[in-house]
């Protein structure tokens, strides 16, 4: 059981690693196109990686749901529209943010969750408001500038951790109902499909610009969705709740680490205090003693 263990948190070590890496790929995709056509595009080759997991069928599950059944499609679509807000919210918000500032405001999700748990009738902890209050003031610290002006792109990655969080809850709903990768494949669908009717809209469509962009969107789609995911699912199987949620919030650290090592980004002293108030508030948020069902949403779900 030990090296189990040790071998989930491994591999979900690996994912947030990869998830954090994925917010640059996120903004060197926008280089070529917009933000719309690079969520509907890396999404739609991360259905492509599930695919062949959909086609034959999750064996972790005893008897194999229909793959046609109206719960399993209307769970996936609502969670999939979810993801298109959240994943265009912060897709958007980088072209007004930095990647270390769009990794720790998202990463408030982790807070949000046992919030938005509150209002469904789960007791919310001391840990939680203690969590909430350090990354209130972090994010103070890392995102208000002179004038105490707030940067459009933070305002948009601060909605998209709250719908993140729904997106957390929705994924505990539905996920305990049916298989879990049907699910992922079905709200990746939907998402690639509603942020590329947006893009269809609201951008120019480029083949050129697509092709220069390929290499940030094979990363974005294939590794940071598709291999992200699945490695997700693998380690979760014995992973422990609280050890999973303390470690994918590791996320915001690692796109700080790739924002400085591949973009150059860099923080005065105050930002950098800020960004370890929040990590200290999403840290103490998962590991005060606290309820089982307000922390296993976080099992279901991330926000890259």
């Amino acid at each position: 059981m030990r090296r189990q263990a040790l071998r989930a948190d491994l591999l979900m070590l690996l994912t947030a690693m990869i998830w954090g890496s994925g917010f640059v790929a996120q903004t060197a995709g926008m280089n070529h196109i917009g933000p719309f056509l690079y969520s509907g595009l890396r999404f739609a080759l991360g259905s492509l990686c599930l695919l062949p997991l959909v086609l034959s069928g999750n064996r972790n599950t005893p008897a194999r749901e229909p793959f046609m059944t109206k719960g399993l499609w209307l769970g996936g679509m609502v969670m999939g529209l979810a993801l298109a807000l959240g994943i265009n919210l912060q897709q958007v918000g980088l072209l007004f943010t930095s990647v270390t500032n769009s990794g720790f405001i998202t990463g408030l999700y982790v807070i949000v969750v046992p919030v938005l748990g509150m209002f469904m009738g789960h007791k919310t902890g001391l840990g939680t408001w203690l969590g909430a209050g350090l990354a209130v003031v972090g994010m103070f610290l890392l995102s208000v500038g002179d004038n105490f002006h707030v940067s459009s792109g933070d305002w948009l990655q601060l909605a998209g951790a709250f719908v993140w969080g729904g997106h957390v809850v929705l994924v505990g709903v539905f996920a305990s109902r049916h298989d879990p990768i049907r699910l992922a494949f079905l709200q990746f669908a939907t998402c690639a499909v509603i942020s590329v009717v947006l893009a269809l809209v609201m951008e120019p469509i480029d083949p050129a610009a697509i092709m220069a962009a390929a290499p940030a969107l094979l990363y974005g789609g294939i590794v940071a969705v598709g291999i992200g995911y699945t490695l997700q699912v693998v380690a979760q199987k014995d992973a422990i709740a609280s050890h999973a949620a303390i470690i994918l919030s590791l996320e915001a650290v690692f796109a700080a680490i790739a924002g400085a090592w591949l973009l150059g980004e860099s923080l005065q002293m105050r930002g950098y205090l800020g960004c370890a108030l929040m990590l200290a508030g999403m840290l103490i948020a998962q590991l005060w003693p606290q309820r089982p069902v307000v922390d296993a949403p976080l099992k279901a779900s991330s926000a890259s």
